[in-house]
This record gives structure tokens, C-alpha cells and sequence, in this order.
């Protein structure tokens, strides 16, 4: 069922871990790095920022990909508001992301911000930062959504725990939703998922993965 708040537990004291899918929101390794390493850098960022740049991604988790994405964005010179759409099933209390954001001190300041505005769910803007997550199964939301990205963190728990997220037709889903020669990236490598993404239009590249993740996946839509 989605639109319920995420049910989590703590592991070794400030890592998340979530009790519907049993999975880490992180790596336990470093989060903030992986996220630079699979979305930041498998999608060509932040070379590829422009004005007018839109991101989107399935799951919202911690907020440790927007953080991350919005600290490259003005470290990199940009001045007008990046966009940021993220779907989420089950969002984290405000409470639960900031105790898991103070892992994470190189995107404090970001994380202040954000905090200071968020509420939980739905739209939140800032000088450079335009940011809408929807509370909803992406399977149902995605599709009615009328935007498209230049960039996607495909960022589900593992497809073997969180199936439904990495299926053929959500991935033709993201397809659709992504402006001709966009890109996608995503710590998982699993064959089904790359096959997905192949058959919505997606030229597909396995590269190395981070930490123990011996791969991920990187994909760019046919322009």
C-alpha cells in the first residue's frame, strides 16, 4: 500500500534501515559517496547542469541524493533553481531524515536548509531549488506525470526485495518521461533492469559499481 510513512529501524546507531523492504537506505560503506559515484557521475554531473535542468528520481528515501545533487548545483556555479522531482511510496519523518543527514556533514548546510522548510511531503522552493516529491506509488504516478528529466537516480531498495520498482513497464515509464538523449543511472546491475531500460530505449552501459558492488548501470535515451 502506498502513501504510508516509512517504518524503519537503526542499525549501528544512524543507519536507517527499512523494516518494509529490509534493506539499507545507504551503503554502509558511504552513502554520500555512492551517491557521487552511481547518480552524480553515471549521469555526467554536474558537467551536464544548465539552467532549466531537471532531475527526477524513484525513491526519495533520506534525501541524501537531493542534498547531494543541490550542493553540485551551486558549487558548480549555477544561479538559477535546479529541478528536482522524486517519487516516494513511503516517506521518512522529518524527524528520521535529519538523525540520518547528520551522517553526512559535507552536505550539512543543504541539509539545514531543507530541513527548515520540509514538512514531509509535496512542493518546497528555495533560490535554487525547485523541488516536488510525490507520495504515491510511481507505478500509478509516474505514468499520469507530465514532466520529463534530462537526468534519473533510479534509486529503488534492491530488486530482489523491491521488485515492483524495477519492472519493464516502469521502466517504459521512465522512458517516456525523459527528454531525447537524457540519461538514467543505478547502483543495481541485475540483468532484468538493464533489460528493461534496453526495451524502453535505453542504450544500456554496465560500469563498476561502488564499494562491494562489483557493477552498476548507466543508460541514455536515444535522442
Amino acid at each position: 500500500m502506498a502513501d504510508q510513512q516509512a517504518q524503519l529501524s537503526w542499525r549501528d546507531g544512524d543507519l536507517p534501515v527499512s523494516d518494509q523492504f529490509d534493506d539499507p537506505y545507504f551503503s554502509l560503506a558511504n552513502g554520500l559517496l555512492e551517491t557521487g559515484h552511481v547518480f552524480l557521475a553515471g549521469n555526467d554531473l554536474p558537467q551536464r547542469f544548465a539552467p532549466g535542468f531537471h532531475i527526477a528520481e524513484l525513491g526519495f528515501g533520506t534525501g541524501l541524493n537531493l542534498m547531494a545533487a543541490w550542493k553540485a548545483w551551486e558549487e558548480s556555479g549555477q544561479t538559477t533553481a535546479l529541478r528536482f522531482t522524486s517519487f516516494e511510496a513511503f516517506p521518512m519523518a522529518p524527524a528520521d531524515m535529519a538523525r540520518a543527514l547528520e551522517a553526512f556533514p559535507d552536505v550539512k548546510p543543504w541539509a539545514e536548509r531543507f530541513l527548515a522548510k520540509w514538512t514531509g511531503g509535496g512542493s518546497c522552493t528555495f533560490d535554487t531549488l525547485t523541488l516536488e516529491v510525490v507520495i504515491a506509488d510511481a507505478r500509478v504516478s509516474l505514468p499520469e506525470w507530465t514532466g520529463r528529466a534530462d537526468a534519473w537516480f533510479l534509486d529503488g531498495f534492491s530488486p530482489a526485495k523491491n521488485p515492483e520498482l524495477w519492472q519493464e513497464d516502469l521502466m517504459q515509464a521512465v522512458a517516456d518521461h525523459t527528454k531525447p538523449g537524457g540519461t538514467a543511472a543505478t547502483y543495481t546491475a541485475a540483468g532484468f533492469v538493464r533489460r528493461g531500460l534496453a526495451s524502453a530505449g535505453f542504450t544500456v552501459e554496465r560500469t563498476s559499481g561502488f564499494g562491494h558492488k562489483r557493477h552498476m548501470t548507466r543508460a541514455r535515451l536515444l535522442a
